[in-house]
């Protein structure tokens, strides 16, 4: 199964991918770590190059039976057709998951108050974190609001958006 997250930077997205993998014994491919160790290898990081190696490496884990938790902005469409297609080619259901936080306040704190936890990872400031196109997700994903709530209520609340998709991926897979 692939767990396809998404959301701005500060929303609380890798928090709950990375809760949630470990929770599930998961693989979890984070796109800034992927494009971190890509900059400090000395590649340009100037447009998929983070994200076509994800697709890559998640195919590999999911043809092995593997769970994977893809943690990344998924800003465009074309980003969430390639882990859509990436599920496909190995034949794993998959479900989309667009994390939010809806108070624009404790959104904006949270992101001038994070502490970068990959070593020499340049944060995204709040004004680009603003300025960042994102695309309407179509399909409609399953939307978790991280505002005014914790990383355990948050995660209780994927845990329960998810029990009642069972039978779409049910659905999904036949």
């Amino acid at each position: 199964m692939l767990y396809i997250f998404g959301g701005l930077p500060g929303v609380g997205k890798s928090t709950l991918a990375r809760r949630f993998a470990r929770d599930l014994q998961a693989m979890h491919l984070r796109i800034d770590t992927i494009e971190h160790v890509l900059r400090e290898a000395g590649y340009a990081v100037i447009g998929p190059e983070g994200y076509t190696v994800a697709y890559k490496v998640a195919v590999d884990n999911l043809q092995l039976g593997l769970n994977v938790v893809a943690d990344s902005v998924n800003p465009l469409r074309l980003t969430r057709a390639a882990w859509r297609a990436a599920a496909r080619q190995a034949a794993a259901p998959f479900v989309e998951i667009q994390v939010i936080c809806s108070d624009v306040d404790e959104h904006r704190r949270r992101v001038e108050s994070r502490v970068a936890d990959i070593p020499g990872f340049t944060l995204p400031t709040w004004n680009d974190v603003i300025q960042r196109e994102v695309e309407a997700w179509e399909p409609a994903p399953l939307v978790i609001d991280t505002a005014g709530k914790t990383p355990e209520q948050s995660g209780a609340d994927l845990r329960r958006a998810l029990d009642g998709l069972d039978w779409l991926l049910a659905f999904r897979l036949s």
